[in-house]
């Protein structure tokens, strides 16, 4: 394996077309890649692919269980999520093993959903709390980086080194009363799902397959950003109703009649105005074009999006657990408030938009984050400035279109 990973050489020009993306990423100097990518040769195997996850896994949920001081044999669900990394015995049993789970633990494994999978297993753990009573769920989410470093030199392949980066977080949800909820910071009030997997373009927009040489890689798609555009409008169709004040709702209902019932199609849509519903956004951190599209479709500010943009910049495209990081600087930077509302948007192969919508049920005091929070120790550096250069997936697309 070592000898056949090493031999998928970059081309010259693949080398300059990967140092172009990185220029144009956003990210910065301090993200993170498993051993495994970094070794000299490098060394993708089963053996380092679970290396890398536990050491994801078990550092995140070590933290997470240490801070609120819940024990092991008290959680009663677990959901894992990871796209491209399902090994055998699966990762959800790979906790239970570690940390002896009871017997009857309800555990789930999701794999092959994208992005945004961390809300979908949010979404899941929300509707088993409902059949499993007096309990914990545990999700963590993640991505796995070893065995899916890609070797070749087909350009829509090459984007995801370029952008994903090693990180993962676990989260504890509960439906106790009590010290238990007095402990929690967050009330989970909507989970909306949206899926566009049945038109063609959006399920094949981001695609695992073989390239003309057989190396296996992530192709995406010149569609992605329509796909994703399309994708969040369907989403935020739903999420609206539930989250915007009335005038808001009156403001885009009559403009949704006097195109779809009077067509008049000269009439602009009305966007609502989402800083009305929500006081902290976390856009999944999936590179600087996805970002930039949101900011423009919300009509958000610079300090609404810098959560995202400084998790790119610090961590990268951490797939799923990327709206987590954003959460956490947010309340590293001290700026959750009881009663503030947080807005979590993730996109994800197949294709899917995902929101989550969170409630604080206490001022968050950045003081009482030294664990867990992977921000406390460097949060007096951000923001920083990141330069506006031209969009990462316009230029990945025209470079593999020559």
């Amino acid at each position: 394996m070592r000898q056949s990973a090493a031999a998928g050489v970059f081309t010259d020009e693949n080398l300059a077309f990967q140092r172009k993306i990185l220029e144009r990423s956003g990210l910065g100097q301090g993200t993170y890649f498993p051993r495994a990518v970094l070794n000299s040769p490098p060394n993708p195997c089963m053996a380092e692919a679970r290396a890398e996850a536990e050491a994801v896994m078990f550092g995140a949920i070590d933290q997470v269980l240490a801070k609120t001081g819940v024990r092991a044999r008290d959680i009663g669900v677990v959901v894992v999520n990871c796209s491209l990394f399902n090994p055998t015995p699966s990762l959800s049993a790979m906790i239970v093993n570690h940390y002896g789970l009871r017997g009857n633990v309800a555990s789930y494994n999701l794999g092959g959903m994208g992005c945004s999978a961390g809300l979908i297993s949010i979404d899941l753990a929300k509707q088993l709390l409902q059949v499993h009573r007096n309990t914990y769920a545990l999700v963590v989410s993640m991505e796995n980086i070893t065995l899916n470093w890609y070797w070749g030199n087909n350009r829509s392949m090459l984007m995801s080194n370029c952008l994903f980066r090693m990180g993962g977080a676990a989260v504890l949800l509960t439906n106790r009363g009590g010290a238990a909820r007095r402990r929690a910071k967050y009330q989970l009030v909507h989970t909306v799902r949206t899926h566009q997997g049945a038109d063609d373009r959006a399920y094949r927009c981001v695609f695992q397959e073989e390239d003309a040489s057989g190396r296996v890689g992530v192709a995406l798609s010149k569609d992605l950003m329509a796909v994703a555009g399309e994708a969040l409008k369907t989403n935020i169709t739903t999420l609206g109703p539930l989250v915007l004040p009335m005038s808001e709702q009156i403001l885009f209902l009559a403009s949704l009649v006097g195109r779809r019932v009077f067509g008049l199609r000269s009439l602009r849509p009305y966007l609502p105005d989402f800083k009305m519903a929500f006081e902290h956004f976390c856009i999944h951190a999936g590179g600087r074009a996805v970002l930039d599209t949101i900011e423009g479709s919300l009509g958000l500010s610079a300090w609404h999006m810098e959560p995202s943009r400084m998790t790119l910049y610090r961590w990268g495209n951490t797939s799923s657990s990327s709206l987590w990081y954003e959460l956490a600087y947010t309340e590293a930077q001290g700026r959750v408030r009881r009663g503030h509302r947080a807005w979590q948007i993730a996109f994800g192969s197949g294709f899917k938009c995902n929101s989550a919508v969170w409630r604080a049920l206490r001022d968050v005091d950045p003081a009482e984050e030294k664990v867990g929070n992977p921000w406390v120790e460097e949060i007096h550096r951000f923001p920083v400035e990141v330069p506006k250069v031209e969009s990462v997936v316009t230029a990945a697309a025209a470079a593999s279109s020559s």
